[in-house]
């Protein structure tokens, strides 16, 4: 009895504790149905904590939400590291700085920084810390919002077209705008990427080796490993990038790599033929051979602006992600579409808002025991003291 009593104190005393230590609800869809996503080749980056704040501390936001993800799921299924995170649009470059030492290199979208990547078809990145300003372009995917025009203009200038994502708000369910989706099926110009994976791709055209040689009638190319440019993108991931060759008139008649088509719109590793030309797109430090029908001259002239010499490439954010579930559940059966899932745990008196009356109650009931506890106790010695008085003057009466 006395441990039931105590069990019941305790209980109300911890209660509001627990309450004031909790801070966010993780969502448990990143390890259920994460690798899924990877294996597709979406990409996690973050959104924010619900108990940090950007703009007082961006150094502990951008720490313990890459902490967060990481000891959840991978970023990609090209990388580990988380290098995409939202920012507010009125941080200072030095805030953004911060954020960048903790390996976040694409800072989005529109957050006010005067050097800017990708804001309309020509504003190419030159330097780094123009990713700290990704621009947002195409709107959004929501039914309503949504213009299939705008996002065909968009598409149709070309560079990178970023566009945004939200599955709930509230209790109720974002509809996506399925013209928008129609739209994208109806083209074969667009690689679907992500914000890390474009980011990796450009760091390319920064720093690259690469040798090839012809023996015979086999070309051999490898995109080097080298120390020198992995410092010079030390955060970027090893992605397939895409090489052109001239071969004139020859033909490729067996390759180590596999042979993919001109509507191939996700990154992978593979070769196709467009005449003179032959586009290979391989990961770097891989060693690839193409074994040609003729003797030819041949000429590796650069990497492709985008993967398997797309003309546009595309990138969906899913802004403040903070149920997996209910943000992705639309787009099941869009095998192109690639997402940067921007995650964020729920905060926590989002999901439980019962639980300050759910400690009162706990208090309330565990006084009421108590007292009932007591009057039981009482009532059994007032009828434990009655038996032995008549136990006694029973045995007086004999």
């Amino acid at each position: 009895m006395r441990m039931l009593v105590l069990a019941m104190l305790l209980s109300a005393t911890l209660a509001p504790v627990v309450v004031a230590d909790a801070k966010w609800e993780e969502d448990n869809w990143l390890y259920t149905m994460g690798q899924d996503f990877l294996e597709n080749g979406d990409e996690f980056g973050c959104y924010g904590m619900p108990n940090l704040e950007w703009r007082a501390d961006p150094g502990a936001v951008a720490i313990e939400c890459r902490e967060y993800i990481e000891n959840r799921v991978d970023a990609s299924k090209w990388g580990q590291n988380v290098i995409s995170t939202y920012t507010p649009d009125d941080l200072s470059a030095y805030q953004h700085t911060i954020i960048e030492n903790q390996g976040y290199m694409v800072h989005g979208d529109n957050t006010g920084q005067t050097a800017k990547a990708w804001h309309n078809s020509s504003n190419e990145p030159l330097h780094e810390f123009d990713w700290f300003d990704l621009g947002r372009r195409g709107g959004s995917l929501e039914k309503g919002i949504a213009d299939v025009s705008e996002v065909e203009s968009q598409l149709d200038s070309g560079g990178l077209v970023n566009m945004y994502w939200i599955g709930r708000i509230s209790d109720l369910n974002v509809r996506h705008d399925s013209e928008v989706l129609e739209l994208f099926s109806q083209r074969d110009d667009i690689w679907y990427t992500t914000w890390g994976e474009a980011y990796s791709y450009w760091t390319v055209e920064r720093c690259n080796q690469f040798d090839h040689q012809m023996d015979n009638l086999t070309l051999t190319f490898i995109h080097e490993d080298t120390e020198q440019c992995k410092a010079a993108a030390p955060n970027a991931w090893n992605v397939p990038i895409t090489w052109i060759a001239n071969i004139g008139n020859s033909l490729v008649i067996n390759s180590s790599l596999s042979e993919i088509s001109v509507e191939e719109s996700n990154s992978m590793e593979g070769w196709r033929q467009e005449g003179s030309n032959l586009y290979f797109s391989v990961l770097r430090g891989h060693n690839v051979s193409f074994t040609l029908s003729n003797e030819t001259e041949y000429d590796v002239t650069g990497r492709t602006q985008f993967f398997n010499n797309k003309s546009v490439a595309l990138t969906i954010a899913g802004h403040s992600t903070t149920d997996l579930f209910q943000w992705s559940k639309r787009f099941d059966d869009q095998e192109n579409l690639r997402f940067t899932w921007l995650i964020s745990p729920k905060p926590i008196d989002s999901g439980i808002a019962w639980l300050p009356y759910a400690g009162l109650a706990v208090l309330v009931s565990s006084v009421a025991g108590i007292y009932l506890l007591i009057k039981k106790d009482e009532k059994e010695y007032i009828i434990s003291e009655a038996l032995i008085r008549d136990t006694v003057e029973g045995e007086d009466d004999e």
